[in-house]
């Protein structure tokens, strides 16, 4: 079955790289693991990589990422607000004063009032402007927002359920698009996105469904530092990997995300760049925690933790991946203290299955939706290959449920107990989850409150006590005190085994070495401005 679907997806990734345009002075080609050009109005679909290529390049938000730096984890810093505060004795009301003087790529004003609208379209499903396919990329990202209002031209009161202190992160998920160009198109969104109008430091020229996105610098941008340096970027979707390393090495791209690890010898040999850093990464298996699933029981949990050779996963990458020991990777400020050790201990997993009742004839049946590439899903065909033969060696019965990327995320959009996953038997997913922020990393996949699709717990679970150790997380507003409570939320879903994990990325790309300027931040996302080729 995967032997098919490598052959299917290679055959697409080389049709689209035999329409690539010659290389052009002060262009940069991209060959991207999605099968399709990300949603480009306003809020992009394909996961984090299209927050990265169709996102922070056409957009911004009121709270941005500062990706300037490769040897610290990426933080928020002022982006369309100026500042954001929580309004004195309401710590449920929160004040952004925005930044003066920003234009759309159309012209037209950046203020508060687009603030507005741009959430109506995405919240509000009484506005003209809702967009469900927007709605359904943002909603999971704000949560806790219930209310938004203009104070003035340049000033929005945002309100939240709860006290969140972490809520500033969850703005930075947000982009805002021309309400004057929704007008103009005849407020389309189909059309808007041919045409779509940011902020970013990037326009649209071109798109091209399924075959390119091709983008040209804002010279007007209003971040003076951040001009871009290229004329343009062409954007492929390449979901094959071999596909991609071809295209490269037949320089028909410039740049790709996740090379083929058995060909960097060869691209380091062709004098290609391969470009690696730890990033905020954890890929995993999300289980069903609901009655009748084998993973309601701690022991096979921890069974399924130690029965995978990482090291051996990390040898089939070419040494592209962290072994994993939690969400994420030790020496990081929440890994904090787990007493469980998460290692390659096949003898010990049989043991805990054999405890917790199974045996040759009665094996714990577990059935995971995979995806055939994607953003942050590394190489997920061979990986979970390798993985399926640790499990069933130490008693499990493993099956996947394969998917395209943009289809398994739709999926995961309800929970263990819909309609797709029963129909399907699925018991598991295998997403590769960013730990980019608080919110991210633990609230929307752990809590209670936060089952699909008001969030990512997929596997519907439900401790009080992580409830109740998250909550103290986000209702803290001293920093020391907010990274300390995540500490305890880490060790403590470790010691539980609530999910297996298994990698973290290292975040490979391969380039020519006429890529020039790059810095390859410790973040999902990465800034293009400062990239440039050479003659």
């Amino acid at each position: 079955m995967f032997k098919r679907l490598r052959v299917a997806a290679a055959g697409f990734g080389l049709l689209a790289a035999t329409a690539m345009p010659a290389l052009s002075q002060g262009t940069l080609r991209i060959g991207m693991t999605a099968a399709d050009i990300p949603q480009t109005t306003g809020q992009p679909d394909q996961g984090f990589e299209g927050f990265r290529f169709a996102g922070y390049t056409i957009y911004d938000a009121l709270v941005n990422w500062d990706l300037s730096k490769a040897d610290a984890i990426a933080d928020i810093r002022p982006g369309l607000a100026l500042s954001w505060a929580p309004i004195e004795g309401e710590p449920t009301k929160w004040i952004f004063k925005l930044r003066e003087g920003v234009k759309f790529h159309d012209g037209s004003d950046f203020d508060a009032d687009a603030v507005v609208w741009n959430l109506d379209k995405v919240l509000n499903d009484k506005s003209p402007q809702f967009d469900r396919k927007q709605m359904a990329q943002a909603r999971a990202r704000i949560p806790t927002l219930v209310g938004y209002k203009a104070i003035d031209k340049y000033t929005i009161e945002l309100t939240t359920r709860v006290v969140n202190s972490l809520f500033p992160y969850d703005m930075s998920y947000i982009f805002y698009s021309s309400p004057a160009q929704w007008e103009k198109l005849g407020k389309d969104w189909n059309k808007v996105a041919l045409q779509p109008s940011g902020t970013g430091p990037f326009k649209v020229d071109r798109v091209v469904p399924r075959e390119r996105l091709e983008l040209s610098r804002n010279a007007d941008y209003w971040e003076k530092a951040r001009v871009p340096k290229l004329d343009k970027v062409l954007l492929f979707p390449m979901p094959e990997a071999a596909t991609r390393t071809a295209a490269l090495l037949a320089g028909q791209v410039d740049w790709i995300e996740v090379p083929a690890p058995d060909a960097i010898p060869r691209l380091r040999q062709g004098g290609m760049m391969i470009v690696t850093n730890k990033y905020p990464h954890n890929w995993a298996y999300q289980p069903s925690m609901v009655e009748g699933s084998p993973w309601t029981d701690i022991r096979v949990r921890k069974a399924a933790n130690l029965a995978i050779d990482r090291a051996g996963i990390n040898k089939l990458l070419g040494g592209l991946m962290i072994e994993a020991k939690g969400a994420v990777y030790p020496g990081h400020p929440w890994f904090g203290s787990p007493s469980f050790d998460i290692k390659y201990d096949p003898a010990a997993a049989k043991k805990l299955l054999a405890e917790a009742g199974y045996s040759a004839t009665k094996k714990p049946k577990i059935k995971i939706a995979i995806s055939t590439s994607g953003s942050g899903q590394m190489l997920p065909l061979p990986m979970n290959e390798y993985v399926q033969e640790n499990l069933n060696a130490v008693g499990f019965d493993t099956e996947f449920e394969v998917m395209e990327w943009n289809s398994l995320i739709s999926f995961s959009f309800q929970p263990a107990t819909g309609p797709d996953a029963k129909a399907k038997g699925v018991n598991g997913i295998n997403i590769s989850r960013a730990t980019v922020d608080p919110y991210s990393a633990f609230m929307r996949l752990y809590h209670s409150s936060f089952v699909s699709p008001a969030g990512a717990n997929w596997g519907i679970l439900k401790d009080p006590k992580v409830d109740e150790m998250i909550n103290k997380a986000h209702t803290t507003f001293d920093r020391a005190a907010q990274t300390k409570a995540l500490a305890d939320v880490h060790t403590y879903i470790v010691d539980q085994s609530y999910w297996v994990y298994i990698a973290h990325d290292l975040n490979p790309r391969a380039m020519s070495p006429k890529v020039k300027g790059f810095v390859q931040a410790q973040s999902w996302f990465q800034d293009l401005t400062t990239v440039e080729m050479a003659k």
